[in-house]
């Protein structure tokens, strides 16, 4: 196979554990209009109990602090159906790289909207789903419609090339975060530079490490490349699902199994995959670039890292990088902490007190001043009493007078 074409791995919604994706090679864009969806579309259902993140994120708290406001996310997959109820009004026109003239909103593999979802689904009456962070704003940039359908591989991808030209799009357009649930197993030149272009830019990039664990872990790009989040999965347990790859690619993990998502139109589906474990990575940096606008990409991602949860048993080896995601300490916390380890570290660059912190110092630091006068005050009286006791004598001894005016 030519390394000159992109292998795009989407996962799609169907795909459990037993059908890992394998990625295949891509064509061309055909430039024909988009055809309609073959797959039906999942049924619309309640979703009366919090799926299990949502306990695990309690976002009412994150909430209070940040909601992703202002801060627009790139979401480069198989587009995003914003004629979903908790979609409406939050995705904006992007493009298409594989059937050109479209703006990124048609998808018939229904995951990137799945990933779109877990982002910045608003909350609906009657629906305990909800995004992480819903006041966000979805750019969609539509690069492949790949599917796996019992254990087979169907659909269509963008070359390399075309992929490097979706992400530059994607940052030229003003994305902050980058959320890249796809993988290529190759190193393709144009990709590298399309992701150095992003993190020049100062965009937080994160990228999927891949869900082929069982196949020995091949190297994933983006997630290999420098300054990228490679996010990998765990389950509800908190342990690292099985499928998901190990590595030094691995900066963190997130939830990833049996995830519920919103499918394209309406409904809601449950999958699995490091695809759905990246973007809680993305909207926890589009809530960090809210709540604390002066930090560049690089100290967001820092920020992240530094506050991810110690991995389960303390394996930081097992395929947890840094450990496990924490998006309320990751915006709220003045502090860090070393990987593996409970105790705070020296606070983060731009950390922003509370203000019950706040109050706190103010008072420190009238304390302070307090000790500051009573101790000049005190000095003070004892150097007149010297100069009485001592000094006073001394100068009637020697018969000391004031200096003449003239």
């Amino acid at each position: 196979m030519s390394r000159s074409v992109a292998r795009v791995g989407v996962v799609a919604l169907a795909v459990t554990l037993a059908a890992p994706p394998t990625p295949v090679a891509a064509g061309p864009a055909t430039g024909r209009a988009a055809p309609a969806c073959a797959s039906p579309l999942a049924p619309a259902r309640p979703v009366a109990e919090a799926p299990w993140p949502q306990q695990r994120y309690a976002h009412d708290r994150l909430s209070a602090l940040a909601t992703g406001v202002g801060v627009t996310v790139a979401v480069v997959d198989s587009g995003v159906d914003r004629r979903h109820p908790q979609l409406a009004g939050q995705v904006l026109d992007g493009s298409d790289f594989l059937d050109p003239g479209g703006d990124g909103t048609h998808d018939c593999a229904g995951h990137g909207t799945a990933v779109a979802s877990i982002i910045a689904a608003a909350p609906h009456p009657d629906v305990a789903f909800r995004g992480l962070a819903p006041d966000a704003r979805i750019l969609p940039v539509r690069v492949s419609e790949q599917q796996v359908i019992d254990g087979r591989e169907t659909g269509r991808t963008v070359s390399a090339t075309d992929f490097a030209q979706a992400i530059r799009w994607a940052v030229d357009r003003g994305a902050e975060v980058l959320n890249l649930s796809v993988v290529l197993y190759a190193d393709e030149p144009a990709v590298r530079s399309a992701v150095a272009h992003a993190v020049d830019r100062d965009v937080v990039v994160v990228a999927a490490a891949g869900n082929l664990h069982d196949s020995g872990d091949p190297l994933p790009y983006p997630a290999g490349y420098d300054g990228v989040l490679g996010v990998g999965a765990i389950g509800a347990t908190g342990r690292r699902a099985d499928f998901s790859q190990t590595g030094p690619y691995v900066d963190l993990v997130a939830p990833g199994g049996d995830v519920l998502l919103a499918a394209p139109v309406r409904g809601h589906h449950r999958a699995e995959g490091t695809s759905y474990a990246t973007p809680f990575v993305a909207a926890t940096a589009a809530l960090v670039r809210q709540y604390r606008p002066r930090l560049t990409a690089a100290e967001v991602r820092q920020r992240i890292v530094a506050t991810a949860d110690p991995a389960p048993g303390g394996d930081p080896d097992g395929g947890y990088g840094a450990g496990v995601l924490n998006p309320y300490r990751a915006v709220a916390d003045t502090g860090g902490v070393p990987v593996g380890q409970p105790a705070p570290v020296p606070a983060l660059a731009d950390a922003r007190p509370e203000p019950a912190q706040l109050a706190q110092r103010a008072r420190r630091a009238q304390a302070r001043e307090r000790a500051v006068l009573v101790a000049a005050a005190t000095t003070g009286v004892v150097l007149v009493v010297v100069l009485v006791v001592l000094v006073l004598p001394r100068g009637r001894r020697r018969r000391w007078r004031p200096a003449d005016p003239t």
